[in-house]
């Protein structure tokens, strides 16, 4: 995705990780735009197995793309804050 055209959209790595096997319904990811309406300077994506997340981060802050296994949060989640929902 990150060499791709897509490589900013939140849902094109959602829909990368699905058509690898992973649960949609075990995801989140951030928004695309920041709340005044331009391009995030990056964006998270993360999914949930067992008690373990694998959490993505990419964007022009980041530089290359960030991925890191981490443990579940107490929430029961895997990012922090806001998430946008993925319903598509």
């Amino acid at each position: 995705m990150w060499s791709s055209e897509q490589r900013q959209s939140g849902r094109a790595y959602v829909d990368a990780l699905v058509a690898t096997g992973f649960d949609k319904a075990a995801m989140q990811v951030t928004e695309d735009y920041s709340t005044v309406g331009n391009p995030a300077e990056s964006i998270q994506f993360s999914v949930r197995w067992g008690d373990e997340c694998l959490i993505g981060q990419v964007g022009p802050a980041t530089g290359e793309p960030v991925t890191v296994v981490a443990p579940v949060l107490a929430e029961g989640t895997c990012l922090i804050g806001e998430t946008r929902p993925i319903d598509w």
